[in-house]
């Protein structure tokens, strides 16, 4: 048994290994296009990997690579996003293959703020608030406990050289697992769980959409160089597992959100003490204001959700109306959809702004940390903890309640 249990680990171990190996990252970037715009950069690379010195032909590639980025400059590209924490531009690389980097930078934002910002009001406002405020308990979940899980662990991302940083945003968080590849499998499955049965559309179809914005999330992250293999295929394993526990759970609790009297006093305890617990976890990262940022925005959701409710206008259809068809998209639905959009949008932004500009100076004063150096000021967890999550709350709340209550106000429900 114990000989059985030891071949078992060994064989585990192999397989982490392999799947954590950063020039099985750098390959896959290589088979799509990406080099490094330097030709000593990729003999540092080489080295690295143990290649030894390279092929009779290698001074004639490098001439060659050399001049395709001097033929082709716009093809000569720097990392997305410089780094919030060092302030690291990344380095130049040279893409091959324009679709893909644009294809993969698209999947890659399917799990940034400007995604949040605009998916979930989209779809609460124009489709089913029904289903998106239970997608988003799932995500605040699911985020929540994939950042804290990694600074847990702490294993670092993908080491460069051989890989090439492609982004550099995250580049000073931890990277087992991959909260990208998470939130791309959790909010998919859960929308076609959610919608399955609620609204008429072919299961296929689901299926299709849900495993090409997962595959495209997930297979962005080491395109981009931010995650090695076995970073995203634990974060799907995670997301799945975090999906089980939760998602039978999904009624019980937006119900105790909308009709239970204290329900906005917990939640917001809740979520601050989470909060708090995840910033005294490991030193100053993004994915600590990344978290205040999503527990803020799940609390709002929450909060708004049950004022709607008690207010009685949120109103739930009759089980003899499901289930909904997709209405045909004539110019009046998509223009009313885009006017909400546009006109919720720049309200969220607004809100965002004021919010910051307050909350910031409020806490520094509070807790009497100089506010010389915003960067600096913001960086400590009596700021950032309430600056974020105040901020977030009152957003998340908009979504839910002010926005709707606007449109209704003018016309556009």
């Amino acid at each position: 048994m114990r000989g059985t249990m030891a071949s078992l680990y060994t064989r585990l171990k192999r397989l982490t290994d392999c799947l954590q190996d950063p020039e099985k990252v750098a390959r896959f970037q290589q088979l799509c296009g990406v080099q490094s715009s330097s030709p000593h950069e990729e003999t540092d690379r080489q080295e690295a990997a143990g290649d030894g010195p390279r092929h009779r032909g290698s001074r004639h590639q490098d001439k060659v690579l050399e001049n395709g980025a001097a033929q082709c400059p716009e093809e000569k590209m720097r990392a997305l996003r410089r780094n919030s924490l060092t302030g690291e531009e990344g380095q130049h690389f040279i893409i091959r293959s324009r679709l893909l980097y644009y294809l993969f930078s698209l999947g890659t934002e399917l799990g940034n703020e400007l995604f949040y910002i605009s998916f979930f009001p989209f779809w609460i406002w124009n489709v089913d608030a029904h289903v998106g405020r239970r997608v988003i308990i799932v995500w605040v979940w699911v985020m929540y406990l994939g950042q804290c899980t990694k600074d847990l662990i702490r294993w670092p991302r993908p080491p460069s050289p051989p890989v090439l940083k492609l982004e550099v945003f995250y580049n000073s968080e931890y990277g087992m697992p991959s909260t990208h590849a998470m939130s791309g499998t959790a909010i998919p499955l859960s929308l076609l769980l959610l919608t399955w049965g609620r609204w008429q559309y072919p299961l296929f179809l689901g299926l299709i959409l849900a495993m090409v914005w997962c595959s495209l999330v997930c297979l962005s992250r080491v395109y981009m160089g931010m995650h090695s293999i076995l970073d995203v295929v634990a974060g799907v394993l995670y997301a799945v597992l975090i999906l089980i526990v939760f998602h039978p759970a999904l009624d019980i609790i937006d119900n105790f959100n909308l009709t239970y009297k204290y329900a906005p006093l917990i939640i917001i305890s809740l979520h601050v003490a989470l909060g708090i617990f995840s910033f005294t976890l490991d030193t100053w990262s993004t994915s600590r204001g990344d978290t205040a940022e999503i527990l803020g925005s799940g609390a709002g959701i929450a909060c708004g959700s049950h004022v709607r409710y008690m207010l009685g206008l949120l109103k739930e259809p009759s089980p003899d109306t499901l289930p909904f068809t997709i209405p045909p998209f004539t110019v009046t639905l998509v223009g009313k959809a885009m006017l909400r959009v546009l006109i919720g949008l720049v309200v969220l932004l607004l809100i965002r702004a004021v919010m910051k500009m307050i909350t910031i100076p409020m806490a520094c004063k509070i807790f009497g940390i100089p506010c010389d150096d915003i960067r600096k000021a913001r960086q400590r967890m009596e700021v950032e903890l309430p600056y974020r999550y105040l901020t977030y709350v009152s957003v998340g709340f908009a979504v839910m309640f002010l926005v709707p209550y606007l449109f209704t106000w003018v016309g556009l429900h």
